[in-house]
């Protein structure tokens, strides 16, 4: 017999693990030179090109002020670099750097081999089963 608090049982597990897997992949993401955090914003530099903070910041769901420090953290360490947007000169323009672009690639490659490590214990029918399961959850959740 299922017990009605299963749902809230297997939720805060997931929540557990994934905030677990999260740490793990930060933490080696992160002796490489690039937090899971800054990664993100990185990455989403590459896909959008030049974009102005605040774009950023709806893109990337976050408050523009946490945008802005990272950002100016970013500034500082050479990944990207802010300029002032011609269209308006209030609004800051910012722009993956080479540097970045580098740094990007070396974060991607250590997230990618711990994801690997840890997803990789499951056989294809068992990733094609989490698959299917995550989607199920993600929709419900009211994911795309």
């Amino acid at each position: 017999m299922v017990d009605d608090a299963e749902p809230e049982r297997l939720g805060l597990q997931y929540l557990t693990l994934a905030y677990r897997v999260r740490k793990v992949v930060d933490k080696h993401m992160t002796s490489s030179g690039l937090s899971l955090a800054r990664w993100k914003v990185l990455e989403t530099l590459e896909g959008k090109g030049s974009i102005r903070q605040k774009a950023l910041a709806q893109e990337l769901g976050f408050a523009e002020r946490s945008v802005t420090q990272a950002v100016e953290s970013l500034a500082s360490d050479g990944l990207v670099e802010r300029t002032a947007d011609p269209a308006d000169g209030r609004a800051k323009l910012v722009t993956l750097t080479d540097e970045g672009a580098a740094a990007l690639a070396a974060g991607s490659k250590a997230g990618a081999q711990v994801l690997q490590r840890i997803f990789g214990t499951l056989d294809r029918k068992q990733r094609a089963s989490l698959d299917e399961l995550l989607k199920i959850i993600d929709d419900a959740a009211g994911g795309n």
